[in-house]
């Protein structure tokens, strides 16, 4: 079984670009020049997104390195406390929906520090696996179409990751504890 699963995932990807290529040409289809139409209008959505983009990145900088990360932990840790959730898995649960790759190094510091089969390692991969980039995903989504108002997109967004980390919480607990 693990030979045909690795003999199909090397060439899934070989496999399936002939296809695309033989499917375009059976039907009389100009397969380069779409492809070339394709990665301009990438280029365009990618020019067109970059402001939102860096504005985003520089504030996720602006709020870590400012301690506003910091003081926001300390003032929520005395009630996430008492609910059970420990203090460690809080700055993961802060900075995911702000920064993958910030959210990625806590979770490298958490398995370091107390391991990934530990309660808050299990916990950090479950935070980790249930919520997203989402302040990122809709600055980029948002300024790829053009959209201003995000009022009630954010807060919307914003609660999902909330429930995520409130849910993680509890199944973990539930699982591991």
């Amino acid at each position: 079984m693990t030979a045909a699963v690795h003999a199909f995932s090397r060439w899934a990807i070989p496999l399936m670009l002939l296809g695309i290529t033989t499917w375009g040409l059976s039907r009389r289809i100009a397969i380069y020049e779409c492809f070339v139409e394709g990665a301009k209008e990438g280029w365009r959505t990618a020019v067109r997104v970059l402001p939102f983009l860096v504005g985003m990145l520089v504030a996720i900088q602006v709020f870590q390195h400012s301690g506003a990360l910091e003081q926001l932990i300390r003032v929520l840790e005395p009630f996430t406390s008492r609910l059970g959730f420990p203090p460690e898995a809080l700055p993961l649960a802060l900075v995911r929906p702000i920064s993958g790759s910030g959210s990625l190094a806590i979770l490298a510091q958490v398995f370091e520090t107390y391991g990934p089969d530990s309660f808050i390692g299990r916990l950090a991969s479950t935070i980790m696996g249930s919520t997203e980039t989402s302040l990122y995903v809709l600055t980029v989504y948002a300024g790829a179409v053009g959209v201003k108002r995000t009022r009630h997109t954010l807060a919307v967004v914003l609660l999902t990751d909330l429930a995520a980390v409130i849910v993680s919480f509890f199944i973990v607990a539930h699982f591991f504890a």
